[in-house]
């Protein structure tokens, strides 16, 4: 029995940030009713594509069920709104407004059913000077300060490659969904969750914005470096890069005895983490002096053995090929529309009850509409009755 076995989410988004949140509702057991237009969400377009079926659509779309509804339609907006009041949760991430124009809106379905939790991810928030503009992982990582802190000091703008604020605005919905579902299920009342991928993108950059607060000052580039925290960052070496991370005094001790540099651990620049981070640049060049001499697999294997975390900088093939990935049986096969296998990370949760496994396949355009719209006695997506 998974933890949401029982809870049905209907989901009334595309792309990113929203279908995440419904995926990780859906790998914890809830019935999720993903409703799209007869297009289809436009990830399902994006390649690569695997015997015609994205390999991205079906990355963050396992577990649910798909119905096609035309909301342009009279008749399909109804049957859209009865499938929301079938579900305990909505998800929606159209731009403020456009379901509320709909009929489709929290206020207009909780009068029916008041223990609704609905929630909205959209790139501002439902309300504020903001509200009512379109946005995009980019756009929001250029105006929430991401791409400031990110890449070599003095380089040109770069934004992170994992799109952050998509997945962090899922990350957050998710939670709070959760959250609600349990109020709702105490008072029998639900709410309505504003989700905005600048807010949490905001929300995850605490270390940027507590040192804002703090000195004043803006955060600054520092390439792969910790404001706050050294010998803690990208090293090169004779063949190449490695991480490595002496994130506190007896880590940095280590580093000098095995590199049998005493001099180092007795310079008064390299007293304190503190003094280690304002001395950073002056440090790495004194490291990086002596890494050159060996390969990044002596280092990795000398700090590694001494107990100081460290890592290669891997590939995203190498990763998901690494012994502890395999171990935790993150990567799952699944059977894609039309018969094409494939492979996708799977949950990364586990409990003492077991990991939480793909159960369903992604799914095929409208491949449940006449089943979901039958379940509702509303009959197909063409108005027929069952």
């Amino acid at each position: 029995m998974l933890p949401l076995a029982g809870i049905r989410v209907i989901e009334f988004c595309q792309i990113a940030a929203g279908p995440f949140c419904g995926m990780l509702l859906a790998d914890l057991g809830a019935d999720v009713i993903k409703v799209e237009s007869p297009d289809g969400d436009g990830l399902r377009s994006w390649p690569p594509l695997t015997g015609g079926y994205s390999e991205n659509f079906a990355s963050l779309n396992r577990n649910k069920r798909s119905v096609v509804l035309d909301l342009k339609d009279a008749g399909q907006r109804a049957a859209a709104r009865a499938l929301a009041l079938s579900g305990d949760v909505v998800i929606e991430n159209f731009r403020p407004g456009t379901l509320e124009r709909l009929g489709l809106g929290y206020d207009a379905l909780a009068r029916e059913k008041p223990a609704l939790v609905y929630c909205s991810v959209s790139a501002y928030g439902q309300t504020g000077p903001r509200a009512g503009e379109g946005g995009f992982d980019l756009t929001v990582q250029a105006i929430g300060g991401v791409m400031s802190v990110t890449g070599e000091p003095g380089g040109a703008p770069v934004k992170c490659g994992v799109p952050i604020a998509d997945f962090s605005a899922g990350l957050y919905a998710a939670f709070a969904i959760v959250a609600a579902l349990r109020a709702a299920e105490r008072e029998g009342r639900g709410d309505h969750i504003d989700v905005s991928m600048l807010g949490a993108t905001l929300g995850v950059a605490a270390l940027q914005t507590s040192e804002h607060f703090g000195t004043g000052r803006d955060p600054a580039k520092l390439g792969s470096a910790h404001p706050r925290n050294a010998p803690y960052q990208a090293f090169r070496a004779q063949d190449g890069y490695f991480a490595m991370a002496a994130g506190n005094d007896r880590l940095w001790r280590a580093v000098c005895e095995g590199m049998r540099r005493p001099d180092l651990a007795a310079d008064a620049r390299f007293a304190s983490t503190a003094l280690r981070a304002q001395h950073q640049a002056a440090l790495r060049a004194l490291l990086e002096a002596d890494f050159a001499r060996a390969t990044v697999a002596h280092w990795l294997a000398l700090f590694g053995g001494l107990g100081v975390p460290c890592a290669p900088i891997n590939t995203y093939g190498q990763v998901l090929a690494d012994p502890q990935v395999e171990h935790m049986g993150w990567v799952q096969p699944i059977t894609l529309p039309g018969g094409a296998r494939t492979r996708t990370f799977g949950s990364p949760l586990a409990s003492r009850r077991g990991r939480f496994a793909i159960y369903r396949n992604p799914p095929a355009l409208g491949e449940h509409t006449d089943e979901v719209l039958a379940g509702l006695g509303a009959g197909s997506s063409k108005g027929e009755k069952p």
